[in-house]
């Protein structure tokens, strides 16, 4: 494809007080080997020198100042508003990427209108052999709600060895590095800002297949991503969030009736995770649980009306990704520990 075909991206790096990720990072981003990008930080109210940095050692990257912390889906939703390119990336603060990361995806949406969405492969900052957890090789969705990931189960991470290298259409694609069409996310309202972190892509990604398009993964783009850059894996306001959002998810996209019977279920799965919290000696976690079900239950009136901005089909046959499956099960009783070797009956 000639490089005149090659329409504009905005690269769109949202920065909560991480100054230092952005002085090591952006110089990566910037070296990006594609005909026609864009660098933007969108700052969420920072108070560690953040703009500063970047009006000094990077002139060339523009910056969108917010005045109060929106958090991930705010503050894109607020940021992105400001841009007039047809093609975003969402990118963290804490990914490096590779110099040829951005050109496979793109080719990925422009050969195809009905792709909205797409991830590359993600690997760990730390130990590059390896997937990371927060997206590894695309994103996927069992009968309960439980996410998981080609490449990651759980805290079961793989090590990379080209066994998920062709692109695939996926159930969700990971908000650390997600390019989206800038029409799609629009008209779908973006990204759902009473989630505030934390599945808020996996949202947006589920209401753009029951809108009637696709999410993929392309593994021949690379990132590096280091996580926990704004809440680490032991915070306590992460397993809320996580808990919490995932009963919200669920609510506002499935079918009717069958929301009804996985929000039941998760009741006693939910449970058996607390459990396990106060087994694994962090009982903290195990209040994290319980103080997340109440804010869903205490507003379950709310999310269940939010059903009304979404066509939600009666069916769930058309969802890439969705496996008619308990990872639960799998994981803690057959012992799956790689994506490979699960059965996969897939809806």
């Amino acid at each position: 494809m000639p490089s005149m075909q090659y329409p504009k991206v905005s690269i769109v790096i949202l920065n909560f007080n991480t100054k230092e990720l952005l002085q090591k990072l952006i110089p990566f981003a910037l070296k990006t080997d594609y005909p026609a990008f864009e660098v933007v930080v969108a700052d969420n109210a920072s108070s560690d020198g953040s703009l500063s940095l970047i009006q000094s050692e990077f002139p060339d990257v523009q910056c969108i100042s917010l005045t109060t912390n929106l958090g991930y889906a705010g503050g894109y939703n607020e940021a992105l508003k400001q841009l007039d390119t047809d093609f975003w990336v969402l990118l963290n603060s804490d990914v490096e990427v590779d110099s040829c990361w951005l050109k496979p995806m793109m080719e990925i949406l422009l050969n195809d209108d009905k792709i909205a969405a797409v991830q590359p492969k993600i690997l760990d900052f730390n130990n590059r052999q390896k997937f990371e957890y927060a997206g590894a090789c695309g994103g996927l969705i069992d009968q309960f709600g439980y996410p998981f990931c080609i490449g990651r189960i759980f805290d079961e991470i793989e090590t990379d060895i080209g066994q998920y290298d062709s692109a695939a259409p996926v159930f969700w694609a990971s908000g650390a590095a997600l390019l989206v069409r800038a029409k799609v996310y629009t008209d779908l309202g973006g990204l759902d800002q009473d989630f505030f972190a934390h599945m808020e892509e996996i949202d947006l990604c589920w209401r753009m297949q029951n809108a009637g398009f696709e999410v993929w993964v392309e593994p021949k783009s690379v990132v590096y991503h280091i996580g926990g850059g704004t809440l680490n894996a032991q915070s306590a306001k992460k397993v809320f969030l996580n808990f919490r959002n995932n009963l919200v998810l669920l609510a506002k996209n499935l079918p009717a009736k069958r929301a009804i019977k996985t929000l039941g279920i998760r009741l006693v799965l939910d449970a058996l995770s607390g459990v396990k919290f106060i087994l694994d000696g962090k009982p903290k976690f195990t209040w994290m649980v319980v103080k997340a079900h109440w804010a869903f239950f205490a507003r379950c009136r709310y999310y269940w009306s939010k059903r009304k901005q979404n066509d939600i089909p009666d069916s769930i046959s058309h969802l890439h990704g969705y496996f008619k499956l308990s990872i639960v099960y799998q994981f803690f009783v057959r012992g799956i520990r790689h994506f490979s070797d699960i059965k996969k009956p897939s809806v």
